[in-house]
């Protein structure tokens, strides 16, 4: 005895079969983008030059919550050097989504308004000054955010970049 005899047969109309087709090729190509390395983290840079000074800002273009990105600033000073201090502004929202493990160099002081955060170094010796920062996006951020970096001479703005990170899903 048959149990399926009854059931008649549905014809899918080509509609349906064009949906599924589609359905398949788009999974398909989020398949491949992700095993091409497509949807991770990628860096971008964003440089500027003023005041004597050359600011490049490395950071994440695109990220994803829970995965290291890499940002840093690599600064060159003016002929006469960087005189008794660097001093780097940085807003103050772009760390929120970040999960924090440290700045290297540390900064020798650290201070805060509700804008900027400034971030004051040693000089080195030489024009070369480079800092890295060693985070990852926090497991729940859901979006990034602008930031903007600027190099202080006294309390001036000698040269500023701009920069915004995406937060992939």
């Amino acid at each position: 005895m048959e149990t399926v005899s009854d059931l008649g047969t549905r014809s899918r109309g080509p509609v349906v079969q064009a949906l599924r087709r589609a359905g398949v090729v788009v999974l398909l190509l989020v398949v491949v983008a992700g095993g091409a390395g497509l949807l991770g983290v990628r860096t971008s840079e964003a440089t500027a030059a003023g005041g004597g000074y050359e600011l490049t800002v490395t950071y994440p273009r695109t990220a994803r919550a829970g995965l290291d990105a890499e940002w840093g600033v690599d600064l060159t000073a003016p002929p006469e050097g960087f005189g008794d201090q660097v001093v780097l502004a940085v807003t103050s929202d772009y760390f929120d989504f970040w999960e924090e493990q440290g700045f290297s160099p540390e900064p020798s002081a650290q201070t805060s308004d509700a804008t900027w955060d400034y971030l004051t170094f040693d000089p080195p010796p030489g024009r070369e000054f480079s800092l890295s920062f060693d985070a990852y996006v926090q497991p729940s951020s859901q979006r990034g955010g602008d930031g903007e970096v600027a190099v202080l001479v006294g309390d001036q703005r000698a040269v500023s970049v701009s920069f915004s990170t995406w937060l992939a899903p």
